[in-house]
């Protein structure tokens, strides 16, 4: 009975147990397994009231199976058509809903209401396409915006199956968004008109997206360059127009959490309202002593608090950071004390009823987590910092307790997130600390209040008077992100962390932050386990792309070779997850540095432990590649040309699976893992049968299929 009025707080943690084992079965479930079993255990939990321990149990179960169907009931619901393969040249007629601005001077735009010009290409509810940017050769793009309906001529495609196993997948992620194809446009724009919307949501969602484009247009016209970029994303969380390089180095310094409105932007922004709305308010002594300003400022502050968070796209960290400000106020409004880690837990069960799938990205992840550890250590440093500040009275001791805040803050926020930011991007800022020193309170001080007056100044369109001083604000947290980035090994590349790390690490962490008393210590534990897991993990000695164009290998130093095909999304997810990149370029008729691979026009053999790995591309003459190789990796169909050798994986292969990587166990086995395999057979998974299931061998597979499937 201990901690009693804790006992709540496990409810965010029990629901992401449930909605986590939805996205980790191999299969779908049957749809009617979520929901009978939250009622099956709601009946049992009901009969077994009076008795405390299995009540408890049954009660835990229930809030588990309750996260498990709302992550199956939510991807029911957002189940929509996918283009099966490439479509070619065609024409799209689309409803604009939303339009971002590319640093490259092009734009990405959704279309919902989608027509075609082809009756053998699926229809999608939604679809994502490209607008390149004028040249001289082409006519300029006329001005897109959200309601507009229109024309193009385009390529569309399926949205692309993760780049090897275990990376991010953004055909799950295009699910639960209905992407159902994105692509390319081949030509300039027509606009029909204004189109017709499906209902208010779809209306206010378009009015929504056009105001926030519009925005971002007023300030570029003000701020140029990445000055207006990070402005533009500060205030309408569009960071598309921000350059690679400036991006780069916001993530290698440790200030990318800025660039995503979040807790941070969201209290500030909903504190400045509420203390300056009354602070004016209490100027007028009619209006103070006769009416509650106190809540009128609250009001007011929620509202624009949800404003600010519907202006930014409604992301993770916005709408968490909404649910906790927005209950404090609430709280104010009823006269009511609000407690902070309840506020989290409340905002947490919110955020994965409502969006389950966010749960396993790396945005909620990071947002509570650093939110959660702030809340936890501060419920024991508070009490310690108010005595200090009693018995050191004084402006240098309270300036000493600020600085001291901040770094605590940093350290605690940093340390609490490193974990997630391993796991999915596998790289580490080293030097955070010292940037968010500088940037956070120059953030919070200069930057947001120009931000708040800028937003009241843009219906009279005299932006421009804030504008400037705030982008003066933004210049220098540029440049400190800028110097930090060029601090040497500002940010290292970690090995991969296993999912059951992760989920030990979360549950240690949960059992660290959620009790009060020593036990909670315990968590250490597994936290220290997970963590040691990196050190034994082992990447693959060979990936390859799911055309077999692409391949990468292990070189003797351990670092990855790649053959530079591809594209930029799959070499920097091999880079991260496989790497480090070797620096050498893969030989095209010569031998690598170290001599294992050796290349010919008819493709590379690999030598490596022994093993004879030949990378076949030449259809002609396959009998000739296959002599004398243990594993054959071929581009080209093989038709059961390598019967006798151990390992085959051809063209039908990594069509069938996608890209697969491979490790070379000491044993002489090989351990295979595919895309297909890792994803299952789930409705957004990897699926070039649309009528067969797709099984991952037990053992590496054998060529001794014929072409009969193709």
């Amino acid at each position: 009975m201990a901690e009693r009025e804790r006992w709540p707080l496990w409810l965010p943690p029990v629901l992401g147990i449930g909605i986590g084992l939805y996205f980790a079965l191999p299969a779908e479930p049957p749809v009617w397994l979520g929901p009978l079993s939250v009622v099956g255990l709601a009946a049992a939990a009901a009969a077994v009231r009076r008795r405390l321990a299995p009540f408890m149990v049954l009660v835990a179960l229930l809030c588990a199976a309750a996260g498990f169907a709302a992550a199956q009931i939510r991807s029911a619901l957002l189940a929509a058509p996918v283009v099966e393969r490439h479509t070619g040249a065609l024409m799209l007629e689309g409803l604009i809903s939303e339009v971002e601005m590319l640093p490259t001077g092009g734009m990405r735009v959704t279309l919902e209401q989608v027509a075609l010009d082809k009756d053998d290409v699926v229809v999608p509810a939604k679809a994502r396409i490209t607008v390149r940017p004028a040249r001289a050769d082409r006519p300029a793009n006329p001005d897109l915006t959200a309601g507009q309906r229109i024309r193009v001529r385009a390529m569309l495609m399926p949205p692309p199956q993760p780049a090897m196993p275990g990376a991010f997948d953004f055909a799950r992620f295009s699910w639960f968004k209905q992407f159902g194809a994105v692509g390319s446009a081949l030509g300039r724009p027509e606009i029909l008109d204004g189109g017709e919307n499906q209902g208010w949501r779809a209306g206010f969602t378009v009015a929504v997206n056009d105001l926030r484009h519009a925005i971002t247009a007023r300030i570029l016209a003000v701020l140029p360059g990445d000055r207006g970029a990070v402005t533009a994303a500060l205030t309408t969380g569009d960071q598309m127009p921000i350059s690679q390089p400036m991006m780069v180095a916001y993530r290698d310094s440790g200030l990318a959490h800025i660039l995503s409105i979040s807790g941070l932007h969201i209290t500030m922004a909903a504190g400045l309202v509420f203390v300056g709305l009354r602070t004016l308010m209490a100027l007028i002594p009619a209006l103070a002593l006769r009416h509650p300003i106190k809540k009128w400022a609250a009001g007011l502050a929620i509202a624009f608090a949800w404003f600010y968070t519907l202006l930014a796209g409604s992301p993770v960290p916005a709408l968490r950071s909404f649910y906790m400000t927005g209950l404090i106020l609430v709280a104010v409004l009823l006269d009511r004390v609000a407690l902070s880690m309840r506020l989290v837990a409340w905002a947490g069960v919110a955020i994965m009823l409502w969006s389950p799938e966010e749960m396993i990205g790396p945005s909620f992840q990071m947002s509570f987590a650093a939110v959660v550890a702030l809340i936890a250590a501060y419920e024991e440093l508070t009490p310690r910092q108010g005595a200090w500040k009693q018995a050191h009275p004084g402006f240098w001791p309270e300036a000493g307790l600020y600085v001291f805040g901040v770094v605590m803050s940093t350290l605690i926020a940093g340390t609490a997130t490193a974990i997630y930011g391993i796991y999915h991007f596998n790289r580490f800022a080293v030097w955070s600390v010292a940037a968010n020193m500088i940037a956070v309170p120059l953030t919070g001080f200069w930057v947001m209040p120009w931000a708040l007056l800028m937003f009241l100044l843009l219906p009279l369109g005299l932006e421009a008077i804030a504008l400037v001083p705030m982008g003066w604000g933004v210049e220098g947290v540029n440049m400190v992100a800028v110097w930090v980035a060029s601090w040497p090994s500002s940010a290292v590349t970690l090995p991969i962390l296993p999912l059951w790390a992760m989920v030990t690490f979360t549950l240690g962490f949960a059992w660290l932050c959620i009790w009060r008393r020593r036990w909670r210590l315990w968590g250490l534990a597994p936290m220290a386990v997970a963590l040691a897991a990196m050190t034994f993990a082992r990447p693959p000695d060979l990936l390859v792309d799911g055309r077999g164009d692409a391949f990468a290998v292990r070189t003797q130093d351990g670092r990855l070779l790649l053959n530079g095909k591809g594209g930029r999304i799959l070499k920097d997810t091999w880079s991260r997850r496989a790497g480090p990149e070797a620096p050498e370029r893969w030989p095209k008729r010569s031998s690598s540095r170290d001599g294992r691979l050796r290349c010919d026009e008819l493709g590379c053999v690999w030598r490596v432990d022994g093993r004879v790995v030949a990378l076949v591309k030449d259809e002609d003459h396959p009998e000739a590649a296959c002599a004398g190789a243990d594993v054959v990796i071929s581009s080209v169909p093989l038709r059961g040309a390598c019967r006798g050798t151990k390992v085959v994986v051809d063209r039908f292969d990594l069509w069938r699976r996608g890209p697969h990587a491979l490790w070379f166990r000491p044993d002489g086995g090989v351990r295979i893992e595919t895309v297909a395999g890792w994803q299952g057979d789930r409705p957004w998974a990897w699926h070039p049968h649309p009528r067969k299931k797709v099984v991952e061998p037990v053992t590496a597979p054998r060529q001794d299929e014929d072409d009969e499937d193709e």
